[in-house]
């Protein structure tokens, strides 16, 4: 089977670790608009990873139905909806159009009534891992009218997918609350040692934790999770907003999501993207002190 001519829109992290793993599986006809690559600084990262990838930029986003048979939507949360039904109205009955944003299920059912309308199929998408390292092998839930045959095309290629069965919105809602515990423990980590830094005492707590709950080496947990969330502390918290919306729309009042989205909002006003130039700190001492110095100024 000949593999199928794919085309991104947004082309951050995801995409390109996806996109780069899938050269690997022989797909040669690869192809990527993002908003971003003419932005200083941003625009050359994207321009290299794409060379890197073997994926070809495209000037503008109606430009990539006509080059592929797939379309994944890889952006920003605020932006899924928006690109979604504008890419709807350049889709036709052969596209895929697969959505892999982390938004809430209403984004999911929204986007895909736009694309059933064009007459391409929908692809609802919750990535359930981090993409790096796994890249176009992690772990993926699908659901809508275009799962199957996604899956039929992708699974040979080495992507690890599971089709759910339900309407649209049944893959988000378990990505949703997922996040209240994967993200709301990243939360949790990050005050636990901005507190207990002051006294020296963080490793004595992990300890502690690591006596009441065996099995997980909290110490390094904590620099794992520490310094995801201090690279991408904006992602996390437009997911966590999603998250909340999730919640509200079906009556429960989303104090720990809400909370979870505020604390991770602290690694993002002090910048530390930028500070730890892109790569993530391996201590979570390291963020500390960038906490402690940005306080001092």
């Amino acid at each position: 089977m000949n593999a199928p001519a794919i085309g991104f829109i947004g082309f951050g992290e995801a995409a390109f670790w996806i996109a780069r793993g899938l050269r690997g599986e022989r797909v040669t006809r690869a192809v990527a608009y993002d908003l971003h690559t003419s932005t200083p600084g941003r625009g050359e990262l994207i321009r290299q990873r794409a060379e890197e990838a073997g994926v070809r930029l495209l000037p503008q986003l109606s430009a990539v139905p006509p080059e592929c048979d797939i379309v994944i939507s890889a952006v920003t949360a605020a932006a899924a909806k928006p690109v979604g039904q504008e890419a709807a109205g350049l889709l036709e009955s052969r596209h895929l159009y697969v959505d892999i944003n982390s938004v809430c299920p209403a984004v999911k059912q929204a986007v895909g009534e736009a694309v059933a309308a064009s007459g391409a199929r929908f692809v609802e998408v919750a990535v359930m891992s981090t993409v790096p390292p796994l890249a176009h092998r992690v772990p993926m839930l699908l659901c809508g009218p275009g799962a199957v045959d996604f899956s039929a095309r992708m699974t040979p290629l080495g992507m690890k997918l599971e089709v759910l069965d339900g309407p649209l919105g049944s893959a988000a809602s378990i990505k949703m609350f997922r996040s209240v515990i994967i993200k709301g423990l990243e939360a949790l980590m990050l005050e636990c040692v901005l507190g207990a830094e002051q006294y020296g005492a963080a490793s004595k707590v992990f300890a502690s934790v690591s006596a009441s709950i065996p099995g997980i080496d909290w110490n390094e947990l904590a620099n794992y999770m520490i310094g995801r969330t201090a690279l991408h502390a904006e992602r996390r918290v437009h997911e966590m907003e999603e998250v909340a919306r999730t919640l509200s729309d079906i009556g429960v009042e989303p104090l720990m999501a809400s909370a979870t989205a505020r604390r991770i909002q602290t690694c993002a006003d002090h910048d530390l993207k930028t500070r730890f130039n892109g790569r993530e700190p391996a201590d979570y001492r390291d963020v500390v002190r960038a906490f402690n110095e940005e306080s001092r100024k």
